[in-house]
């Protein structure tokens, strides 16, 4: 984890993603966000319904391949464009007071299956949290498509433990906005 008062410029954050890419994860249950997390992690599961058909699936599935989750006014994954695929390192930036914080994860496992869509990340030791997200979208038997975030996370850096509950806060904040923003691009309401 690195902090800059400006966004980091490319070669850092490569050179960063470099130096994470042979580190193994941060905690040791890993695939565990593929159920509900181990009892000794703040666990979340949120969802939200995005729509019925094809177009909507479509526009869903795409959204996750090119990392649109993330809502963008305060949240960056770099490489923009990294493929959904096992082991593939990634940096994620959030900005905060002003500072980008640059943090480690790496896909812990993908899912492509007819009804379900979607990728875990785990974190690095180069992150301020431990632990992991999945982003997934789901349809159900009757054709309704629902968009999901399931983590579990506790605090890695003294100063995220230090300040907890305003942790807490952002993470429920990212998931508000990542909800919203799957919600508008599967109605069209944002274009890829």
């Amino acid at each position: 984890m690195f902090v800059s008062l400006r966004f980091p410029n490319l070669p850092r954050i490569q050179q960063f993603i470099q130096g994470e890419e042979g580190l193994p994860y941060s905690y040791p249950e890993i695939g565990a966000s593929r159920t509900q997390g181990p009892a000794h992690y703040d666990n979340d599961h949120h969802s939200v319904y995005l729509g019925e058909g094809e177009a909507v699936w479509n526009r869903a599935v795409a959204a996750l391949r090119a990392w649109q989750q993330f809502p963008p006014d305060w949240t960056v994954v770099h490489p923009q464009r990294t493929p959904l695929e096992e082991g593939q390192t990634v940096a994620v930036l959030f900005r905060l007071f002003g500072m980008w914080w640059t943090n480690s994860a790496r896909i812990v496992y993908c899912l492509d299956e007819p009804q379900r869509f979607g990728f875990a990340y785990g974190t690095l030791p180069g992150h301020v949290e431990c632990g992991e997200e999945c982003f997934w979208i789901e349809r159900d038997s009757a054709g309704a498509i629902h968009y999901h975030i399931r983590a579990f996370s506790k605090p890695r850096f003294w100063l995220v433990r230090l300040a907890y509950p305003f942790a807490r806060t952002q993470q429920k904040r990212f998931v508000r906005q990542s909800l919203a923003r799957m919600e508008a691009i599967a109605q069209q309401n944002i274009k890829l």
